[in-house]
């Protein structure tokens, strides 16, 4: 398949995820917060408490902590200086955006949707507001965005396909382990990972385009 052909199937990709995304939170949203039906969520937490035990709740606060803020500050921070080293510095400024810009969506949606955690978690108390799961949507655009970047710069397809799955493996248990340990409604982590979704794929398409713009500009300057 040429380069156009590969670029036409990444654009429907990056389309279909973006819009499957959007119907998802609408949905969810719409399911919580306008028809206020919760069996989605009490029958969910009635099948993880039949799997509740030390050694998977040991399991589940492991992923907990790799979607935490003790986990991805510093992730993302050893990333962006990874690439400003080896300088890639379109990716040096990628990283901070979309992480910085998601936190902040979060933020802003907790505040708007103001859900209260389940009553009853499962250790201890979560601080702060339900809907969406911060962890799921900051844990989405993390390990997607490494997903991304794995995908633009690892040529071994078998590898490229390996990483990926671990870290979807990853995510996916990152949410899991949310509702679980009953800090979270399985609609905040599906919402969030709806979110994550979103946010990822219409960041990188305004960055690379702006990346584009720039390397454009850039060389019609040498050239002149």
């Amino acid at each position: 398949m040429g380069r156009i052909g590969w670029l036409s199937l990444e654009l429907a990709a990056a389309l279909a995820a973006f819009f499957t995304a959007l119907v998802t939170f609408g949905f969810i949203t719409n399911m919580v917060f306008l028809e206020k039906r919760q069996k989605f969520d009490k029958d969910v937490f009635r099948l993880l408490k039949k799997h509740v035990n030390n050694v998977n709740t040991d399991v589940m606060q492991f992923f907990s902590f790799l979607g935490s803020h003790y986990f991805l500050i510093p992730a993302n921070i050893v990333l962006i200086l990874y690439f400003l080293l080896i300088k890639k510095r379109w990716f040096s400024i990628k990283i901070p955006v979309i992480s910085l810009s998601s936190l902040v969506l979060m933020l802003v949606l907790k505040q708007f949707f103001h859900r209260e955690r389940p009553l009853a978690p499962l250790l201890e108390k979560a601080k702060g507001l339900s809907f969406p799961s911060g962890h799921a949507l900051m844990s989405f655009t993390f390990y997607g965005l490494l997903i991304y970047i794995s995908s633009k710069r690892v040529e071994n397809k078998v590898a490229r396909y390996s990483f990926a799955l671990v870290l979807l493996f990853v995510i996916f248990f990152i949410g899991l382990s949310r509702i679980y340990l009953r800090l979270h409604y399985a609609s905040d982590v599906v919402a969030g990972f709806s979110l994550g979704l979103l946010w990822l794929v219409l960041s990188l398409a305004v960055l690379n385009e702006i990346e584009r713009i720039n390397k454009k500009e850039l060389l019609l300057t040498i050239e002149k």
